[in-house]
C-alpha cells in the first residue's frame, strides 16, 4: 500500500512525468522495503491506467493522447454529473455547505491576492492551493452523493488527466474568476434542490474545463512539432 501511494503522490505532483521510467530499485531503496510490494504496487497502477507499458518492456507514467484526454472528461462528466444530481435531490447538510463555502472562499482569496500583487497569473505555491480547494470543491460534491466508488474513479480520473496538465504557467484572474463563478452557481443549485440546474451547470464547467486542457496539449504539441522541425533543419545544415 505504501509503494502505491508513493508512486501515485509522485505522479500527482509531476516528480514522475509522462513518459518517466519507474524504478523498482530507487522506490525499493525510498520505502526501505524489497523490490516485491513495489512491483505489486506498479502492477496495480498498471491496470488503473496510471503507468504503461514502455517499448524497452519496462513500466512509464502513463502519456496521454488527445484522445485519451477527451476519454477521461467524458468519463468524469458522466460521474460527476450523476453524483451532483443526487446530492441536489438529497439536499445539503449545513456543516457540508459551511465546508462548500470554505473551499469557494479561498479561490476568492487567491483573487484578491493577485490583484494586490499585480502579477499577471498565480505562482507554483498558490497553484497547489487552488488545486487542493479546487479537488476538494468537486470531491466533497461526489461524496455528497453517498457513492465511494464513483469518488474512487473521479480521483484516479482527475490524476490520469494531471499527469499531462502539470501547467507550465498558473491561472489568471479572469480564469479564477470565471471558476469561482461556475463553483458559486453549482453550489447554489445544489442548496436550493434544483437538481436539473446543478447538472447543467456541473456538465458546463467540466466542458470548459475539457476545453482548456485540450487547447493546452494542442499548443504542446504545435510547439514539440516546431522543435523537432528546427532539430532538423540544424542537422541538414551541419550535415
Amino acid at each position: 500500500m505504501k509503494a502505491y501511494q508513493l508512486i501515485q503522490h509522485k505522479i500527482a505532483t509531476g516528480e514522475l512525468r509522462a513518459g518517466t521510467l519507474i524504478s523498482e530499485l530507487a522506490i525499493s531503496k525510498e520505502l526501505g522495503s524489497s523490490r516485491t510490494p513495489v512491483r505489486e504496487a506498479a502492477g496495480q497502477l498498471l491496470a488503473e491506467g496510471l503507468l504503461d507499458l514502455g517499448p524497452g518492456g519496462g513500466i512509464v507514467v502513463t502519456q496521454l493522447t488527445r484522445q485519451g484526454i477527451i476519454d477521461l472528461y467524458e468519463l468524469r462528466e458522466a460521474l460527476e454529473v450523476f453524483a451532483v444530481g443526487r446530492a441536489a435531490r438529497e439536499g445539503v447538510r449545513p456543516t457540508d455547505r459551511k465546508r462548500l463555502e470554505s473551499l469557494l472562499d479561498e479561490t476568492q482569496v487567491l483573487i484578491k491576492e493577485l490583484k494586490d500583487s499585480g502579477k499577471p497569473e498565480l505562482n507554483a505555491e498558490q497553484m497547489k492551493r487552488f488545486a487542493v480547494s479546487d479537488l476538494g470543491f468537486h470531491a466533497l460534491l461526489i461524496r455528497l452523493a453517498a457513492n465511494a466508488r464513483i469518488l474512487k474513479v473521479v480521483n484516479d480520473t482527475r490524476l490520469m488527466i494531471r499527469i499531462f496538465a502539470i501547467r507550465r504557467s498558473g491561472h489568471k484572474r479572469e480564469e479564477l474568476e470565471r471558476i469561482y463563478k461556475h463553483h458559486r452557481a453549482i453550489l447554489q443549485a445544489v442548496v436550493d434542490c434544483d437538481t436539473d440546474g446543478a447538472r447543467r451547470l456541473l456538465s458546463e464547467h467540466i466542458q470548459a474545463s475539457g476545453r482548456e486542457r485540450l487547447e493546452e496539449f494542442d499548443l504542446w504539441e504545435r510547439e514539440n512539432h516546431l522543435a523537432n522541425i528546427d532539430l532538423g533543419s540544424s542537422f541538414s545544415f551541419n550535415g
